[in-house]
């Protein structure tokens, strides 16, 4: 399938979406769909307090949540943590209550960090974390969804994150290893005990969607998708719509590509996650800096950010995804809390497609290795 036809395709069924949300409010109680310039009904739209919430599942999120993975030097660099403690403190201040973090990264020092962070308020906030690496073993690299890993891991997780539930467990890749069935009854055992009280997968295809769901109903999915990565939107958003399930889309912002802060110029290192990943490689680059300008283009008109457009422009297209972009500054963190008051109607979408389409994009989204790891 040509980029038009999937353009034209993802267009028609977020018309025939936005159309219907009236409909089934009911089905995802919590969510607003404003179009244009219409506030959330908060009394300041810069004021996070009051920010909307959605549902993923039967779990109830605030509609941006925070991924916690590039505090741990994901994109290079080295963090206080004094001071991630604080910025995660502060997006709960304005009115984040989903927190996004797994025992893979660091390993470890994302769900310690979340944990001490969160402790002083863990009642009023949702937490995710995920299994399926073999970090327990000593491997973070490979796949491991072993019932008996499972639980080492979800023991472990409980410790780090100083709570005796996690919100939404999610399995981080599926293991080809171990059947999917055998995973979720493993979890699902683990919910009949209170470790667990709503579960998900990560990268999963929608053959393995359904068959995990017909064990245990699944809460979410979470997947890489933003503006200039939209495969979801065919391959599993039909499945998710189908059986009421959320969609928890990383890296909503493509990597920092979509604010405009890189430009053809921007070389990555080792250290740096993008360093070896082919939409970031000089000559993928150069080639999609039209998309950059059509975001800014589009940010624009409507009186925001690049940054905040990239989030509207997602938080408009579904009333069940929510997504959680990371940060490790205040200031962008404040930047992106900012996106929760304005949407874009039917209309504006579909202009947007439409101009959209005419971008040839270069690059895929990961590695060879990393490809290698995603269900298919």
């Amino acid at each position: 399938m040509d980029r038009r036809t999937f353009v034209k395709m993802s267009s028609v069924a977020t018309l025939s979406a936005i159309g219907t949300w009236t409909g089934i409010s009911k089905a995802w109680a919590g969510f607003s769909s404003p179009s244009g310039n219409e506030p959330l009904g908060q009394d300041d739209p810069s004021d996070g307090m009051d920010m909307e919430t959605r549902r993923l599942g039967t779990l109830e999120v605030s509609a941006i949540g925070l991924g916690c993975l590039p505090m741990v030097g994901y994109y290079g660099g080295h963090y206080d943590k004094r001071d991630m403690i604080a910025l995660i403190r502060r997006a709960y201040d304005r009115g984040v209550t989903f927190f996004d973090t797994a025992e893979v990264y660091g390993p470890y020092v994302s769900e310690e960090w979340v944990g001490q962070a969160l402790a002083p308020f863990r009642g009023k906030v949702k937490i995710g974390t995920k299994f399926g690496f073999g970090v327990e073993e000593g491997q973070p690299t490979a796949l491991n969804s072993r019932p008996d890993h499972i639980r080492r891991a979800v023991e472990g997780s409980l410790k780090r994150l100083r709570t005796d539930h996690i919100d939404l467990l999610y399995q981080h890749r599926v293991d080809p290893n171990v059947p999917m069935e055998e995973v979720a009854g493993t979890v699902g055992d683990l919910m009949k005990e209170g470790k667990v009280l709503h579960w998900g997968l990560s990268e999963a295809s929608a053959r393995s969607i359904r068959r995990a769901h017909a064990v245990c109903p699944l809460s979410a999915v979470q997947s890489e998708y933003a503006i200039w990565w939209r495969e979801p939107e065919t391959k599993i958003f039909p499945v998710l719509e189908e059986l009421g399930i959320g969609f928890v889309p990383y890296c909503p912002l493509g990597r920092a590509f979509l604010t405009g802060v890189i430009d053809e110029n921007s070389r990555f290192h080792p250290g740096d996650r993008r360093w070896n990943l082919p939409q970031f490689q000089p000559d993928a680059l150069k080639h999609n800096m039209p998309l950059v300008t059509l975001v800014r283009q589009w940010a624009r008109q409507k009186g925001v950010t690049p940054a905040q457009f990239a989030l509207m422009w997602m938080l408009s297209r579904k009333p069940w995804i929510a997504p959680i972009p990371g940060t490790t500054q205040s200031d962008h963190l404040d930047e992106l809390l900012g996106a929760g008051s304005v949407r874009l109607s039917a209309w504006e979408m579909e202009a947007f497609d439409q101009e959209y389409a005419k971008i040839d994009l270069k690059g895929h989204r990961a590695d060879a290795f990393t490809e290698s790891q995603i269900d298919k």
